[in-house]
């Protein structure tokens, strides 16, 4: 349905998932992890579905999530593993995964596209791992992720200095694997997506869990340490100071507070 906050769509096995959140630049709410979480976990479920493409509706992919309402109640680590199910479920689904990006792609909405298999990007698309101009640091697996794609120094770069770069800066870096024209992405995903589909699927999903499994630590143990420094970013002064900040269009002072009454 058009005024979901997730659209699905099937066609030659290949499901597809487009956020649709388009005023808000497609900025993930508790409703839209509830949605990702289920369409995941139908995705690697169901026998039918050979692939998946991920993408965001009104020429935007993701930009992280919402903090439009400042922050929610209940325990930062309760909020934290909601983001966790979802971060584990599109990492490890046994079918390929593919992000189609334009626009923005911020925070974890960035680590959404890092999390899929493949990257595929116009040039008008924008990154950035926003997190320390939240008052926040890494999440939805960023801090597993970027050292592995990019090598730590590169990893630092993106994570503390929080800058944006386009997207042929991306591709330099590994982070977006094809550059593809506007009018052409549509066609160019689909075509990709029926090629994975197409594949055997049991040899693609051991071929993915080899290759993950090849990595020097485990993602959960990466979103556990995650969530455990969110939990503290939360209690100190800055994350409330940089959603407000937000909200009010000016920039956030920090100071490192700790601000647990």
């Amino acid at each position: 349905m058009a005024d979901d906050v997730l659209i699905t769509s099937r066609d030659s096995g290949v499901l597809t998932l487009t956020l649709n959140r388009p005023k808000r630049k497609n900025a993930i709410d508790g409703e839209l992890w509830d949605a990702l979480r289920a369409q995941l976990t139908v995705a690697r479920d169901d026998a039918d579905v050979r692939a998946i493409v991920l993408t965001g509706a009104g020429g935007d992919f993701c930009a992280g999530a919402d903090l439009s309402g400042g922050v929610s109640t209940g325990h930062p680590l309760d909020r934290m593993r909601r983001v966790n199910e979802v971060a584990l479920l599109l990492h490890e689904l046994p079918v390929p995964s593919v992000a189609k990006v334009d626009g923005v792609a911020v925070g974890a909405g960035w680590n959404l596209a890092l999390g899929c298999d493949l990257v595929v990007a116009t040039p008008a698309a924008r990154f950035s791992q926003i997190f320390a101009k939240r008052g926040l640091s890494l999440d939805f697996g960023g801090s597993w992720l970027l050292p592995k794609l990019v090598g730590m120094q590169q990893a630092k770069r993106l994570a503390l200095l929080a800058e944006m770069i386009d997207a042929a800066e991306a591709h330099r870096l590994g982070l977006v694997t094809w550059l593809v024209e506007p009018e052409e992405i549509d066609g160019f995903v689909a075509d990709l997506g029926k090629r994975l589909a197409s594949a055997a699927p049991v040899a693609v999903a051991q071929s993915k869990a080899l290759l993950h499994e090849g990595a020097d630590s485990t993602m959960r143990d990466a979103l556990a340490s995650e969530a455990r420094t969110q939990a503290i970013n939360f209690a100190t002064a800055d994350a409330p100071a940089a959603f407000a900040a937000f909200n009010e269009k000016r920039d956030a002072v920090f100071t490192g507070e700790w601000a647990v009454k």
